[in-house]
C-alpha cells in the first residue's frame, strides 16, 4: 500500500491561536505515526501563488492520513487555525 503525505500552504496572520493550532496538530500526528519531512524553513517560490509556510507529512497510508485529519484531536486542534490564518491543504497518495 502507498504512502501518503499531507501537503499544506500556509499563510499565519494571527499567530498566537496558530500555535494552539500547532501544538494539537502535532499531537494528532504524533498519534497517528506521522512523519514530519517539512515544516516552514527556507523555500522557493517558483511558480503560483505562494504561503509563508509550507508542511510536507508521511502518512503509512491514505487511509491513516484521513482518519488523522478526521481525528478528534485534529479537528479540534483545526478550530485553533481557522481564523489565524489562510490554509490549502491536500492529501496525496505517493507513487
Amino acid at each position: 500500500m502507498p504512502k501518503a503525505y499531507w501537503v499544506a500552504h500556509v499563510t499565519v496572520t494571527d499567530p498566537e491561536p496558530y500555535k494552539l493550532y500547532a501544538d494539537g496538530a502535532s499531537a494528532a500526528f504524533k498519534k497517528y505515526n506521522a512523519n514530519v519531512l517539512a515544516r516552514g524553513g527556507k523555500f522557493e517560490d517558483l511558480e503560483g501563488t505562494n504561503h509563508s509556510r509550507n508542511v510536507v507529512i508521511e502518512f503509512a497510508d491514505m487511509e491513516t492520513a484521513m482518519a488523522c485529519y478526521n481525528s478528534e484531536e485534529y479537528q479540534a486542534a483545526k478550530k485553533h487555525r481557522e481564523n489565524a490564518g489562510i490554509a490549502n491543504i491536500i492529501i496525496v497518495e505517493g507513487a
